[in-house]
């Protein structure tokens, strides 16, 4: 009875404490003019219940304070646009008081000079320099030569093998990126590189507290260790003074580029590169393999798109710009699966000065989680929007120019990359449905959020068309 009585004290009082700790952090954030909302535990907010919960915590938040609400998530104070328009106001207007706004986490472990974290003229610089080894010359004459060599190897033994797409996109998006990045000299990195790489990305999406065996202590020491090895790669270049047909290359010739950058500033930069393509591309080519599967007709019209272009060619002849330019369904399955899968959730935006959007007062320094997925599956938009429906993008003038396309982002930052995304999916499954029919094997589960993933795998059983 006495040890009950403990019990039901130590419990009463845990409650008081926590009753007062969420009651503090309301007090803390209230404010005039802003939007309603929850805060959640101090330092902690609502990053579990948003990371746990995902579309589901937006949803009930939105039902029970309306489009536009406030919240603390991922180590801030944040504002929630779920209002299309409100969203697209703030994608292109990012100089009147807004900046990019990602979280520390990511700010840290992709360094200060990358290009998600740099705003004004200094962002207008990276991007060129950015833009400059990718554009549609250097896609044409380099990356798209580089990156059908490299499916071609990568497809290549396949056949009568039961896989884990998942794992094998993760891994095509990494080295495909890698090869047209260092060339020749990403064989020599690529097996050490990998492991902390995927760390890395693990760690960009966690609370910031650097904490032995967290995600975020695991990510600042991966990021450690892949500076390390870019930094040897470019001394070893500097030092030999071999001439590099590479993105490497291209960012080392700093006499001869108008985008003089520091070494610093040329890893930061090589580390967004991989970022920004290596999530986009891996779980996009793993979820078309998913829909196609599901979907017949879509994976009949597609394989007939690319027999036609295969049936025009040599079997040693690559995939060139013409190509691509005449797959216009294959197109369309990208963005279908982007859309439906949502690879990408929202942007986030942070306040550089006090300002007023839809009536609302927001505070200097404060969030807006620019949060776009429910767009994706908006009826008036998309004609029954949970259907995979590639034709629906046939029609480009209505559909990827509509206002309300934020797949690749919005503004001055939409995806500089998209292109070459869209490039590197095309090639993969133009030899993956050439080559290869597929079954899936042991009904894996599939997570939609924070990340599109299969956790235990997605395994398929290939067999040669």
């Amino acid at each position: 009875m006495a040890f009950f009585m403990v019990f039901l004290v130590i419990f009463l009082l845990l409650l008081c404490i926590s009753s007062a700790l969420l009651r503090w952090n309301e007090v803390r954030y209230r404010k005039k003019g802003l939007p309603p909302g929850t805060m959640g535990w101090p330092v902690f907010g609502e990053t579990t219940e948003f990371l746990k919960q995902g579309p589901n915590f937006m949803k009930n938040q939105r039902a029970r304070y309306g489009s536009v609400f406030k919240s603390h998530i991922l180590g801030c104070p944040t504002i929630v646009s779920m209002d299309p328009d409100l969203n697209r106001y703030i994608l292109m207007n990012e100089a009147k008081g807004l900046v990019p706004g990602y979280p520390q986490s990511m700010l840290d472990i992709l360094g200060k000079c990358n290009i998600a974290a740099v705003h004004g003229s200094t962002h207008k610089y990276m991007r060129g320099a950015l833009l400059s080894l990718i554009s549609p010359t250097m896609i044409r004459e380099q990356l798209l030569p580089t990156i059908d060599e490299f499916m071609r190897i990568h497809l290549s033994d396949w056949d009568n093998k039961i896989i884990d797409i998942q794992l094998k996109t993760k891994e095509m998006a990494l080295l495909s990126s890698l090869k047209q990045i260092a060339g020749s000299d990403s064989s020599t990195i690529s097996q050490a590189f990998m492991p902390e790489f995927f760390k890395l990305v693990l760690g960009t999406l966690s609370l910031p507290i650097d904490v032995p065996g967290t995600n975020y202590s695991r990510g600042i020491q991966a990021r450690k260790n892949i500076v390390s090895m870019l930094r040897q790669l470019i001394e070893e270049r500097r030092a030999s003074k071999e001439t590099h047909q590479d993105m490497l290359g291209c960012l080392m010739k700093s006499e001869e580029s108008r985008y003089k950058l520091t070494d610093e500033e040329i890893i930061d930069q090589i580390i967004t590169i991989l970022y920004s393509g290596y999530e986009t591309v891996s779980t996009t080519s793993m979820m078309a393999v998913k829909y196609l599967h599901d979907h017949p007709r879509v994976l009949q019209e597609l394989r007939k798109e690319h027999l036609a272009i295969k049936e025009k060619k040599r079997p040693e002849d690559p995939i060139n710009l013409t190509d691509l330019k005449s797959m216009c369904f294959t197109r369309a399955v990208i963005f279908e699966t982007s859309r439906l899968a949502t690879i990408v959730n929202g942007v986030l935006r942070k306040t550089t000065e006090e300002m007023e959007l839809n009536g609302f007062v927001i505070p200097k320094g404060w969030r807006i989680y620019v949060y776009t997925r429910e767009i994706n599956y908006d009826p008036f938009l998309y004609l029954e929007p949970l259907s995979f429906n590639p034709w629906r993008w046939l029609d480009k003038s209505r559909l990827e120019s509509q206002n309300y396309l934020f797949i690749f982002g919005g503004g001055t930052r939409q995806c500089p990359g998209k292109e070459l995304g869209i490039a590197e999916i095309s090639t993969f499954l133009h030899y993956f449905v050439t080559r290869y029919r597929w079954e899936e094997v042991g009904g894996d589960a599939l997570m939609k959020f924070p990340r599109v993933e299969a956790p235990n795998g997605l395994h398929i059983r290939v067999s040669s068309y």
